[in-house]
């Protein structure tokens, strides 16, 4: 019940989630969409500032986005533009959590890197690149995580060839890192060239 206190909020203006409304504020032009469902809020931002506004959700004391939890992407084929790279941040000392989804033309799949500003984030952009082919700009060691060398294609598009024939590489010797004997250790490198 509305009282002088608590009037009622004007029909058919709702109230913008608070990062949402933050971003909106500091980032004015660069929030392309947003909506909430269940107390979770996704903002879809523009790409030619994404690092700016991951950046501020870290830094700024109402963010706090100190924990990247996952990145991924999605391919909308025919849409355009055809993907969308979503990336979900978590405050652990405010409790709250963001989706931020950012568009990437397929003429164009690439984006900058956010491996400066959460080293977790640098296994999965080489899986994102790998499964969608979105480079991403200044990642310190961009090269194949799940697949091996020689792999053609990205197998998560929507328009990667169900049939395609890899092609085969010969085996590669492999390097132990550990000494899997009766105490499990790490090989030291010099024992392991005297051996070879």
């Amino acid at each position: 019940m509305a009282d002088a206190a608590h009037p009622p909020e004007p029909r058919g203006e709702a109230k913008l989630p608070a990062l949402t409304a933050l971003l909106e504020q500091k980032f004015s032009g660069q929030v392309l969409a947003h909506h909430a469902q269940h107390g979770d809020e996704t903002v879809v931002i523009a790409r030619a500032r994404m690092l700016d506004v991951f950046r501020f959700l870290r830094d700024d004391p109402a963010c706090r986005m100190e924990f990247m939890i996952d990145l991924t992407a999605v391919d909308y084929l025919p849409r355009r533009p055809r993907f969308e790279l979503v990336v979900h941040l978590k405050s652990l000392s405010l409790g709250h959590r963001l989706r931020v989804k950012v568009p990437v033309a397929e003429e164009q799949a690439e984006v900058d890197s956010i491996t400066p500003l959460w080293v977790a984030a640098e296994w999965y952009e080489r899986e994102c690149w790998e499964m969608y082919g979105i480079a991403f700009k200044g990642h310190p060691d961009l090269r194949h995580l799940l697949l091996y060398d020689g792999f053609r294609g990205h197998p998560l598009r929507k328009d990667y060839e169900k049939g395609l024939a890899q092609p085969l590489v010969p085996l590669r010797p492999v390097r132990e890192r550990w000494n899997y004997g009766e105490r499990f250790m790490p090989v030291n490198p010099e024992q392991e060239d005297q051996a070879s």
